[in-house]
């Protein structure tokens, strides 16, 4: 057995939720899984339908992008989940979809503001979202750069990875994180179903007010805090 399988594995059944959670179509989107004494990742081979599929051919890459076992070519975003691990060292696994709604907000370039309790139960601020990148970056080592604008923008925002756990870039599509691979596909679904709703409460009254501050601290805490009592 491959001393990969774990990851290989974790990062097969994570990239299958995505579809079954309707966060992507066709090939879109990707999930990587870390194992951070080995250091490296295991990521979906790019371009391959998800019913295609299988353990065996994720793709395992360093933390600087360098393909350390596998016989196809790793996801076309694998720069930016390397330079991801390589940075936020407690972090296990990553997504990146074009789900409808998160990407939606994304190519609007808008933060997703925080209108209702099931948005605090996961975040105590907006969604944020990064503006565009430059021309420069752009047309340079494009997936690499997209890393460093997701961190450098959540710098710049004084938002720590470790509490938000969700980013939008900017006219282009959402990425999250969590400790675990499996974890990463819960945020990807929840900014989903964060955004869609944000988006039909502005269709029902564009003014609407943000939640306040009293009922944010109480449904984040409630579940995060020190004093937590959801959950059995």
């Amino acid at each position: 057995m491959s001393k990969y399988q774990d990851i290989r594995q974790s990062a097969y059944e994570a990239n299958m939720e995505l579809p079954k959670l309707g966060l992507v179509l066709f090939t879109f989107g990707n999930v990587s899984a870390a194992d951070r004494e080995q250091g490296v990742f295991a990521i979906k081979p790019s371009g391959v339908p998800y019913a295609d599929l299988s353990p065996e051919n994720m793709v395992i890459v360093d933390f600087d992008g360098n393909t350390v076992e596998g016989n196809m070519r790793p996801s076309s975003d694998t720069k930016t989940h390397a330079v991801l691990y390589k940075h936020w060292e407690k972090i296990g696994g990553i997504v990146h979809t074009h789900s409808t709604y998160a990407t939606s907000w994304a190519q609007a370039q808008r933060d997703i503001p925080i209108y209702g309790t099931t948005h605090a139960d996961h975040n105590t601020v907006d969604i944020p979202c990064a503006p565009p990148m430059s021309d420069e970056m752009i047309q340079g080592n494009y997936e690499y750069q997209t890393g460093f604008q997701i961190m450098d923008y959540l710098r710049d925002k004084g938002m720590s990875y470790e509490e938000v756990e969700m980013v939008l870039v900017g006219n282009h599509a959402p990425f999250t994180w969590g400790k675990t691979a499996a974890k990463a596909v819960y945020n990807s679904a929840v900014l989903e179903e964060v955004a869609r709703m944000a988006f039909l409460t502005e269709q029902i009254r564009p003014d609407a007010p943000r939640l306040q501050d009293s009922l944010i601290k109480k449904h984040y805490e409630r579940k995060h805090g020190p004093d937590s009592y959801y959950g059995q």
